[in-house]
């Protein structure tokens, strides 16, 4: 088989112009590069040079093959170059899903704008889904980065959920509700109005610390006649279906006519959490080390 060496060889035989010249860059014995080279004829069954006294000159096999030698090497070398920026990870790609109470706003927008800015070859595929099948994507490696709400209810070996922050929950209501005129609620008071966001008994996240709190209140979240997990619920609280407990972020993406509450009680509050393999490779934990406060 022929050899990078056999390639590098003739390829500077030929730009050098003679064996010696060329052995002498290579820092070789002229007597090893005339071995490789007819080395190399020999594998392609043609002579590359005419041995001349003054100097060898490229057969039109040469002619035809020094091209195709040169492109070979420079391919090899882009080859070699990218498997060394990926595994140190300057270079490559980043699958990311978020859940949809995961808004990429804020704090977390200007991490993730600043990670792409410091690693420009880089590129990032980004959608949303829910935390469970994060985790679920993960474990089975089709996703490298996962950005969840906590708590999750089904845990997989082999993946880091490694907290990234916490914000407090607010109450979202339409602007025409009771409680819009409201600064500070107690979430007794939610006793009797309809959510539009109720758990999932296969699922954790936002929905499922909502009804947790609400329980820890007394009551369980009644339901509303139109319930949804994903960001239409907040088109949902604006046409009057019902109420929810949302975190801080979403303000950004709400529309303006919702109003959101702060909340009374004690340990109203949310974290986002970072879900990655343990045996993930350097450009994923470079990500994590960026993201991490």
């Amino acid at each position: 088989m022929i050899s990078t060496r056999q390639l590098r060889y003739f390829v500077e035989i030929a730009e050098s112009g003679s064996f010696s010249a060329a052995a002498e860059r290579l820092f070789i014995a002229q007597s090893a590069l005339s071995r490789q080279i007819k080395e190399l004829e020999s594998q392609l069954d043609t002579l590359l040079f005419e041995r001349t006294a003054r100097q060898p000159r490229l057969t039109a096999a040469g002619q035809a093959f020094l091209p195709r030698a040169r492109t070979l090497l420079i391919d090899l070398e882009k080859a070699q170059q990218l498997a060394r920026d990926v595994g140190q990870g300057v270079s490559g790609n980043l699958r990311l899903n978020h859940s949809s109470t995961v808004p990429l706003t804020g704090p977390l927008l200007s991490r993730l704008s600043s990670y792409l800015h410091e690693h420009p070859g880089v590129a990032m595929d980004i959608a949303q889904q829910s935390s469970e099948m994060q985790l679920q994507e993960l474990a089975q490696g089709r996703l490298e980065i996962g950005l969840l709400r906590l708590p999750v209810l089904r845990q997989h070996e082999g993946l880091c959920v490694q907290p990234l922050f916490e914000e407090p929950l607010l109450l979202a209501v339409a602007e025409n509700h009771p409680l819009a005129g409201e600064t500070r609620v107690c979430l007794a008071q939610l006793r009797d109005l309809p959510f539009i966001s109720i758990p999932h008994h296969q699922r954790g996240g936002l929905s499922y610390l909502s009804a947790e709190l609400c329980m820890r209140a007394g009551f369980f979240p009644q339901a509303a006649r139109v319930v949804s997990r994903k960001t239409t619920q907040l088109q949902l609280i604006q046409a009057g279906f019902g109420v929810a407990l949302l975190p801080k972020s979403m303000q950004e993406i709400a529309p303006p006519s919702l109003k959101f509450i702060a909340l009374a009680d004690e340990g109203c509050a949310s974290t986002v959490a970072l879900a990655y393999r343990q045996d993930a490779g350097t450009l994923v934990r470079q990500f994590v080390e960026h993201m991490t406060p």
